[in-house]
């Protein structure tokens, strides 16, 4: 498809959306936590200085991308994702793990979020952006400030983003972390900032040497964590000022939380006034989907989607059903 879809096209993605969230065998039940995982790393290796990386090309279709220890996991969110682009073929991979967060968040009780489509999908992965780009949760105030500073957030856009923390949980194997940061995680509401900011947090040390930070709630029966990064918009003097906002005003929070994350989904693209994007792919390819994964095996290298094909689905059908048992 060489021009960009109608917004009934668009609309009828959304709808397919909402109806895989619901995934009993993954996690807490849900995909919807890392489809916006998804939508976040593939859009957050911009750098504004050199104006690359970004939400265009879907670089983590390519094992140098997909291959990154950060993204370690999201070839689940990936997957879930198949029967959509199976159904929808015009559709970019660009556009759908983006449009795949932002439904997610509103059908787990969170804002609407502005979305444009129009992203085009890489056709070799030269334009990838370099690894490292993404956050390290073992760091602090410093290294939270030189990765979202490089995407052109400020210190308010750094912590409204991260209240995405409400959603999801770490998982050792991945990122080397391990739990939930809130009692309910495919819950979309302001509880990482109450959390975070009323309860006494103690040190940890995990068994692979990580360093957490945890919360027993003896009511629940249940232990909650945060990463040192979460810790270090509690404790930084600039930060904390928004974290307590946001804790003790919901409203505010979503509100911010929008705006952020719509920069986010954005950044790396041009448009003109008419909300065509501009990017040099677009402009000389048009809209450009790749195309759905085989059903065979990869053979190359470089080979799509972390060399996570099609025929790999139902062991990550079965792994999620053992992450489910554990939960």
């Amino acid at each position: 498809m060489a021009e960009k879809p109608s917004n009934q096209d668009f609309d009828a993605v959304r709808k397919d959306i909402a109806k895989l969230l619901h995934q009993p065998e993954y996690d807490d039940g849900s995909a919807g936590p890392v489809l916006v995982r998804l939508a976040w790393h593939s859009s957050g290796t911009y750098d504004e200085e050199t104006d690359t990386g970004g939400s265009n090309g879907a670089g983590m279709r390519y094992e140098a991308e997909g291959g990154d220890p950060a993204n370690a996991g999201l070839q689940h969110a990936r997957v879930f994702l198949e029967p959509i682009k199976s159904k929808h073929p015009w559709i970019t991979y660009a556009d759908l793990w983006t449009l795949g967060g932002v439904v997610a968040i509103k059908e787990m009780g969170g804002p609407d979020i502005l979305w444009k489509g129009g992203r085009t999908d890489y056709v070799d992965d030269s334009k990838l952006p370099p690894r490292g780009r993404l956050p390290d949760g073992a760091q602090g105030s410093n290294h939270l400030r030189h990765v979202f500073g490089r995407m052109g957030f400020s210190d308010q856009e750094i912590v409204a983003l991260s209240g995405a923390h409400n959603l999801g949980r770490c998982h050792s194997d991945r990122s080397g972390f391990e739990g939930a940061w809130v009692n309910n995680p495919t819950r979309f509401s302001n509880q990482y900032f109450r959390l975070l900011s009323s309860l006494k947090w103690e040190k940890k040390q995990l068994s692979n040497g990580f360093q957490q930070f945890m919360y027993y709630d003896e009511d629940l029966d249940t232990e909650l964590m945060m990463l040192p990064t979460d810790m270090a918009l509690q404790t930084d003097p600039h930060f904390s000022p928004y974290v307590n906002k946001y804790a003790e005003d919901k409203d505010a929070f979503f509100s911010d939380f929008a705006a952020v994350f719509a920069k986010l989904l954005e950044l790396g693209i041009q448009r003109d006034d008419q909300g065509k994007i501009t990017n040099a792919d677009n402009e000389k390819g048009g809209y450009v989907a790749a195309p759905k994964k085989n059903s065979t095996p990869a053979v190359s290298e470089k080979s799509s989607d972390d060399k996570v094909a099609t025929e790999e689905a139902e062991p990550l059908r079965l792994e999620n059903r053992k992450i489910r048992a554990k939960l």
